[in-house]
């Protein structure tokens, strides 16, 4: 998007309709920040939690998407409320945020892959995914999610001059992506990417169906269990794999009609930044039975005042 793109989005845009979307966001993105952080909670209060290869990983997904979910709101807000931001200030904000929208999809691989060994190579899952082996896993993630950010950030800096970082623009990740072959080049590698992941998704899923069908009693609800979690994987998956196909239809759609690109940006932001996110908690939150417990005796407790002796008796009897 030019300047000139900028102009028209401002004159277009309507102060009602903007206050309701605004408002609209802060309904969603809150109520789903407070939950991520309770389930945060949950995971570092129980020691059980903390030494599980697929809770550590877990714990992961709360942090990106709660930070995903303050800075994409941030940003939000500021465009709405047409408050341009000193370059300056922006790209580092971007490299950060797009770091913490890697991480999820990122980590939904670790993830199938933890139960891909837990379901079909049992005997061998404590020490492939070991607490130690799975922190180093975890940095591995977090490593992957931030070099494709920086990367953009060095490919930027080759081409503008200190002057371009004074400049006052909106905060979204298009003023990186200056070149064209650049954002071809980016388009493609977030398609290779999505594409990998789900290879081994496909990989997982299967392998784990041949275990459900040979399997009996205990073992066969496991396995389909894990197969259910699986398929929730490749929804998000899904849901992700849209999300990077947003900006080229927005851009298409800008051209034609400016009106229509404001509701189709808005659109996908709930549908393909906050929503897909929303579907972790459901995955190991509430549908995880050692998870939800743990959560559920928080709760109560918070909601009785229970003092943090007796409740540190209360887990010492169990």
């Amino acid at each position: 998007m030019n300047s000139s793109g900028d102009d028209q989005l401002l004159k277009s845009n309507d102060q009602t309709r903007l206050n309701i979307t605004t408002s609209l966001v802060q309904v969603l993105v809150w109520p789903f920040i407070s939950i991520n952080l309770f389930m945060y909670f949950t995971f570092r209060a129980k020691q059980s939690l903390r030494v599980e290869a697929r809770y550590l990983l877990f714990a992961q997904t709360l942090l990106a998407d709660s930070a995903l979910f303050l800075m994409t709101n941030f940003s939000v807000i500021t465009i709405n409320q047409h408050r341009l931001l000193p370059i300056g200030f922006c790209v580092p904000f971007l490299i950060v945020m797009y770091t913490f929208n890697q991480v999820s999809p990122t980590v939904i691989v670790a993830m199938c892959l933890e139960r891909y060994v837990a379901i079909c190579m049992p005997l061998r899952h404590v020490n492939i995914f070991s607490p130690n082996r799975t922190l180093i896993v975890i940095a591995f993630v977090w490593f992957m999610s931030f070099i494709k950010p920086f990367i953009d950030f060095l490919i930027l800096l080759s081409v503008v001059s200190q002057g371009y970082f004074k400049r006052l623009n909106f905060c979204y990740y298009e003023i990186m992506l200056l070149a064209k072959w650049h954002m071809m080049m980016r388009g493609n590698l977030n398609i290779m990417n999505y594409l990998a992941i789900l290879v081994v998704l496909l990989f997982c899923y299967v392998s784990i169906f041949r275990v459900a069908r040979r399997a009996s009693g205990k073992d066969k609800k496991a396995a389909a269990k894990g197969q259910r979690t699986l398929l929730l994987h490749l929804l998000q998956l899904f849901l992700c794999t849209l999300e990077i196909i947003c900006p080229y239809v927005e851009a298409r759609v800008m051209e034609v009609d400016v009106q229509m690109y404001l509701i189709l940006r808005y659109f996908n932001f709930l549908a393909f930044t906050i929503l897909s996110r929303a579907i972790i908690p459901l995955i190991y939150g509430f549908r995880d039975e050692k998870f939800y417990a743990a959560m559920k005796t928080y709760a109560r407790c918070k909601r009785s005042h229970v003092s943090p002796r007796k409740l540190n008796l209360t887990q010492r009897a169990k």
